[in-house]
């Protein structure tokens, strides 16, 4: 009879080098830049005394620095957005760690809440914006580092659903 009990492993596995991944430092995964964001929202000593909220634009930190990455904290008060833009040749991960943000694309609308996390790729054009009445922070990484962040003319997505979106690693 087999079983998930009767699967062994026969010899030892650090014998065999090519079968093992060498632990890296730094990020370099699609999935590496999301888990290191979780790891920062999951650790408010981190980011949260550092954020400020500023009614006139909106705030933001260099929270860290790595090898061909940046990891940004921003607040942003009710009515405050971003302007629809893109990074330019960056791809990133946007991660809201406090309140609520709407973000706004040419194929919709959607709500991201608390925890939701977004992942993109170089051009993608977006306009992300604080609807909500409380204030709010996120998290976003950059890889490369960001460089540019081109503004656009106005977004014409119609309003088509509202979601909490999240990624799963």
């Amino acid at each position: 009879m087999n079983s998930d009990n009767d699967l062994q492993i026969a010899g030892d596995l650090l014998e065999v080098p090519h079968l093992l991944q060498t632990p890296r430092e730094h990020p370099a995964t699609v999935a590496e830049f999301v888990g290191l964001a979780r790891s920062i929202a999951a650790d408010r000593s981190q980011w949260a005394h550092l954020v400020q909220y500023d009614a006139t634009s909106r705030w933001y930190h260099r929270l860290r620095t790595g090898p061909g990455y940046e990891v940004w904290l921003l607040s942003w008060v009710p009515g405050q957005g971003s302007g629809l833009h893109d990074h330019g040749r960056s791809s990133g991960v946007l991660t809201v760690l406090e309140g609520a943000l709407t973000e706004r694309t040419e194929r919709g609308t959607r709500a991201l809440g608390a925890g939701a996390q977004r992942v993109f790729a170089p051009g993608y054009v977006h306009e992300v914006v604080n609807d909500a009445l409380e204030p709010a922070v996120s998290l976003h990484v950059y890889y490369p580092g960001l460089t540019e962040m081109p503004m656009h003319t106005a977004c014409t997505a119609p309003e088509t659903h509202d979601e909490v979106d999240s990624v799963t690693a």
